[in-house]
């Protein structure tokens, strides 16, 4: 697929070194839940489970309702390794850029602080822009 000029794409680069990407994916998945969107979070198949065992206590003293988007389940934010055709928001984690389904209304990106680690992130979004989409930068310190 291409990119839908539709979605918007948004990427949250970490500004420091205390700021961890995975509490920031809970913190954005709670979010977007609470605000009533279908969440689905693409990650490489050991961090998926790492991120799972996260969601049930990030945020702080908070429980994120989630399942292996693999189960098949019905549950409001999924985590799954390849990207899905019918959430309407997606974190992805991956280090590639994913093709965008016309059903999602945003895709999230976490830069992370580490320079050697931002190499992909900056491939990912050359790769949005050349399907015509324009990435939005937000800066978190």
């Amino acid at each position: 697929m291409t990119g839908d000029p539709g979605c918007k794409v948004d990427f949250y680069l970490l500004g420091s070194p205390r700021l961890d990407p995975d509490q920031l994916a809970c913190k954005l998945a709670m979010m977007a839940w609470e605000r009533g969107h279908r969440v689905d979070v693409v990650a490489e198949a050991a961090h998926a489970e790492r991120l799972d065992a996260l969601m049930w206590s990030s945020p702080e003293g908070r429980f994120l309702p989630h399942a292996p988007a693999a189960a098949g389940d019905v549950a409001p934010v999924r985590l799954g390794t390849e990207p899905p055709a019918d959430a309407d928001l997606v974190i992805n984690l991956t280090q590639r850029a994913l093709d965008i389904s016309p059903a999602w209304r945003r895709l999230l990106e976490i830069v992370p602080h580490d320079p050697a680690e931002r190499e992909a992130s900056r491939e990912k979004f050359k790769t949005y822009r050349g399907q015509g989409l324009a990435p939005d930068m937000h800066e978190m310190n």
